[in-house]
């Protein structure tokens, strides 16, 4: 495989490009209704349009990405995006735009390449970093929406739009010969990796958290030229440069979300991030005037920002072994996240005369997911303790307050013989020796009770009926108010130390 350096600032760059061409509708949208008449209606479907290719197409390139590598997945989009580039170029009508623009969305289906890709180069502990520079490609949106408005200005937007064309044969070129032909390939059918990954809960809550977080971004970067400009009448070119502070702000802070999750625990940032959120939202619901429209947005971009990095540390961590599918379904589901809003922005603006329940239920959204994340923070917590205790060489045995048990870890297995089918639900008199009398035991219970723990010698029993000598220590497990609930017993077989001896 190539350096990774260069292939991390390649694929940067490839995002670059198709995020520049994804948002070309939208950005230039004030000058194309000027010769194409739309209503409003129709403007938000034509700016919804490329989302949707955007989005689902993210799934199964995610796939090939990992089945024949990033540089020809790279270079046949590029080549793919010059028909519809060229196509809006001479478009006249709404439905060329609807036409044109569906087929635009390969433009923003291209990000679901690198999430899969650049993290082979890299060990998993950059992984977050990684997918967040990488991320940094989302400032495409921002060049686009910045530029082409000014560029078409001077030369109208129907040439604007072919400039785009030279853009993509000349990264496709850089593709060509700067791209890795030695790339590790995944060789899992389709099928395979989705079988093993649907039922799995958290790739559908990974999908939430993004479906909030990026689709907040795609949803701002779609309809904030034009949202700017019919709402607090700003000049296309100055909403277009408020619009690229905010796709500037969001993307710089993507790689700073993804490093904070490498350094600290993902959970307790998106804890933060979906806290800011809801706040931004119930700001913005209250239709502000454009001192306080900024802020909300801004503080937007914040937070979605550092939850985009953020998430797409989780993904490779929680799934190695699928990565292209489920970077593939996550990013999808992000950007579908930026298709709805647009809509329902309109169509509640058409309603009621404003937009507050819309900028509202992102906020409600945003709670939900906190919620989520709650859980899974300590559902990772309880996994991670679980782990612990599978993994420890002594055997284990954890029983209730009336000394049934209810867990034994693999060690007790290959001590005893018994397995957890078999010794679940008895006593420990199961394994008892029977040499022992009764004054032992009595002993024993009299020094957890007052001591809070007892250690020492014992003989017990074998499935196979062989007496054995192991090393025991016994504690008993108190809730909140100091009752005990249960009893764990840890324990060595010093058979053999004892045998030698």
């Amino acid at each position: 495989m190539k350096k990774p350096g260069l292939q991390l600032t390649l694929q940067t760059s490839n995002l670059v490009i198709g995020f520049m061409v994804w948002v070309l509708i939208s950005s230039l949208m004030p000058y194309i209704t000027m010769d194409i008449p739309l209503t409003g209606g129709q403007a938000s479907i034509v700016t919804a349009i490329p989302v949707i290719l955007g989005s689902l197409l993210r799934i199964p390139i995610g796939f090939y990405a990992d089945r024949f590598g990033a540089r020809m997945i790279f270079l046949i989009s590029f080549l793919i995006l010059l028909f519809p580039v060229f196509y809006l170029s001479i478009a006249d009508s709404f439905m060329d735009l609807v036409i044109g623009g569906f087929l635009l969305g390969l433009g923003g289906a291209v990000f679901s390449i690198g999430v899969t890709s650049l993290p082979k180069y890299y060990p998993k502990e950059k992984h977050g970093f990684i997918n967040g520079v990488y991320g940094v490609g989302n400032a495409g949106t921002a060049i686009t929406t910045f530029g082409a408005p000014v560029i078409a200005q001077a030369i109208g937007w129907q040439g604007t739009i072919r400039i785009f064309l030279i853009i993509l044969l000349l990264f496709a070129a850089f593709v060509f010969i700067l791209g890795d032909r030695k790339e590790e390939k995944a060789k899992k059918s389709m099928a395979e990796q989705i079988k093993g990954v649907y039922k799995n809960t958290t790739l559908w809550f990974l999908s939430l958290f993004y479906f909030i977080t990026f689709g907040a971004f795609v949803a701002f970067t779609m309809f904030l030229p034009s949202f700017l400009v019919d709402n607090f009448g700003l000049e296309p070119v100055d909403s277009g440069i408020r619009t690229a502070i905010f796709i500037v702000l969001a993307t710089g802070l993507r790689p700073i979300g993804g490093l904070l999750a490498d350094k600290f625990n993902a959970f307790i940032i998106l804890m933060f991030v979906f806290i800011g959120v809801a706040f931004s939202g119930i700001l913005l619901s209250f239709s502000p005037g454009i001192e306080w429209y900024t802020v909300g947005a801004l503080a937007v971009a914040v937070t979605v920002g550092i939850g985009n990095g953020t998430v797409f540390k989780l993904v490779p961590l929680y799934f190695s072994n699928q990565a292209g599918i489920v970077n593939g379904i996550v990013s999808a589901m992000g950007g579908l996240g930026g298709f709805f809003p647009p809509l329902l922005l309109t169509g509640v603006a058409n309603i009621t005369g404003h937009h507050a329940i819309a900028f509202m239920l992102m906020s409600e959204f945003a709670i939900v997911s906190f919620v989520i994340v709650i859980f899974m923070y300590y559902q990772d917590r309880v996994n991670t303790e679980g782990k612990i205790i599978e993994g420890v060489a002594e055997g284990m045995m954890i029983t209730n307050k009336n000394k049934v048990i209810q867990h034994v870890n693999p060690a007790f297995t290959r001590i005893t013989g018994y397995s957890q089918e078999e010794i679940v639900g008895h006593t420990p008199k199961k394994i008892s020796s029977g040499e022992h009398n009764q004054g032992f035991y009595e002993d024993m219970w009299n020094s957890i009770n007052n001591k809070g723990f007892w250690q020492g010698e014992i003989r017990n029993k074998r499935k196979n009926g062989e007496i054995y000598k192991e090393l025991l220590s016994i504690s008993p497990v108190r809730n909140n108010v100091g009752d005990i609930i249960q009893y764990v017993g840890v324990f060595n077989d010093i058979s053999h130390m004892k045998n030698r001896e």
